[in-house]
């Protein structure tokens, strides 16, 4: 396996979680979040990957959305958490700190029984 689709593997799920985070602090514009995730580059997205990511879990009813004023340009539509979104971003992240502890662990000792 290439390191290039191991990589894509791992961003695809990690994604959506990383993307639930962001939204569920508050509500945010599609390009907002390209512009975040930028500053993580394992993270980074286009608008091409994001949007149907959002559009997925919108149709899922994870997130919400709404549309807002813009101070600068046209009103932009922002994304935010249902209650059935927040359930599932705290599920993920009770798995996600489970798989990283143990990533982590195998990392430092190699299998060993700690």
């Amino acid at each position: 396996m290439e390191m290039t689709e191991w990589t894509s593997q791992v961003r695809r799920g990690i994604l959506e979680f990383c993307i639930l985070q962001l939204i569920g602090r508050e509500p945010r514009y599609g390009y907002e979040l390209v512009t975040l995730l930028d500053q993580w580059e394992p993270l980074s997205v286009t608008e091409g990957t994001l949007y149907p990511l959002l559009r997925r879990l919108q149709k899922d009813k994870y997130i919400e959305s709404f549309w807002k004023e813009s101070e600068s340009g046209p009103p932009r539509k922002y994304y935010c958490l249902t209650d059935s979104g927040r359930a599932l971003m705290d599920m993920m992240s009770v798995e996600w700190n489970k798989i990283s502890s143990s990533v982590g662990q195998i990392q430092l000792f190699g299998g060993e029984k700690i």
